[in-house]
């Protein structure tokens, strides 16, 4: 159970990093453009090479075990490319206008560095107010579909190797600050509510946590008796496809928001950054 609740509390932290960017959004007088850069980067870093070099890979020995090398090896690649196939199903759901990952400019930015609540942010007109909340109500629900697989991600990574949770939290996290500025952005226009902004922002960060609730009942039903009796050819499938759900979040959405965000070679320190800290973590677990 300790295992289960780690697991749960790792995924809980990794959401609630949408509620730190909302924070960010209100109380810095500049966003910071280069933090944003290098820290996306730098989670798509972790993320790339946690997939290819320790998921995918524990994915192919569970399989191994069950269905032979070759066999194994045929699942374990169905799996991965299935866990891009829903990621992408799921992206595809989400109006383009209303992406989540799209930079925001100094301007946008601005209200919510005036003090004052509500009279700091200029009155919108009935249209404009329709059309503000209703892009930032959208960002949140595209943020809540989004977060779903990686809640899932996070808590099977935490369940199997703590230490390997924590590194994808930590990725995860990184990757939501910048969700949490694009919820907040157009509410708080709209609404002329720092309170509203950051509630719509957290709550969307808790999607992540919905996920891996619906992860461990998936284990529960799989397992009957626990989730460590969970059989290895379920646990590879599930790994190999959270490999691909990963890769999917890291090519599709981090990598171009921290090319946006960043200049120079921004983007490419975060990510070579990412890269070496989890190669790092995972020599000295050894």
């Amino acid at each position: 159970m300790n295992s289960v609740a780690w697991a749960f509390g790792l995924t809980l932290l990794a959401g609630l990093a949408t509620g730190i960017g909302s924070m960010i959004a209100f109380m810095a007088k500049r966003t910071n453009y280069r933090f944003l850069s290098v820290s996306t980067g730098f989670s798509a870093g972790v993320m790339l090479y946690v997939s290819f070099v320790e998921i995918f890979h524990k994915g192919a020995h569970a399989l191994a075990e069950t269905f032979g090398e070759r066999g194994g090896n045929w699942v374990n690649a169905a799996a991965f490319f299935g866990g891009m196939l829903v990621i992408g199903a799921i992206d595809n759901l989400i109006p383009s206008a209303e992406n989540p990952h799209e930079t925001h400019t100094e301007k946008e930015l601005a209200p919510l560095h005036k003090k004052g609540g509500g009279g700091g942010a200029p009155a919108p007109t009935a249209a404009e107010h329709k059309r503000l909340l209703r892009m930032g109500l959208f960002t949140a629900l595209a943020i809540t579909i989004h977060n779903f697989p990686e809640g899932l991600a996070t808590f099977l990574a935490a369940l199997h190797d703590p230490g390997l949770g924590v590194a994808i939290a930590v990725a995860i996290a990184l990757h939501n600050i910048p969700e949490g500025i694009s919820v907040s952005v157009p509410i708080y226009v709209a609404t002329g509510s720092r309170r509203k902004a950051f509630a719509y922002s957290v709550l969307s960060g808790l999607a992540e946590v919905v996920g891996a609730g619906v992860a461990y009942g998936i284990l529960r039903l799989v397992a009957g008796n626990g989730v460590d009796t969970v059989p290895r050819e379920w646990m590879g499938i599930l790994f190999a496809g959270v490999a691909g759900i990963m890769v999917y979040i890291s090519l599709d959405e981090l990598l171009p928001t921290s090319r946006a965000y960043g200049k120079g070679h921004d983007s490419l320190l975060g990510l070579a950054a990412g890269m070496i800290v989890m190669a790092l973590s995972l020599l000295l677990m050894q």
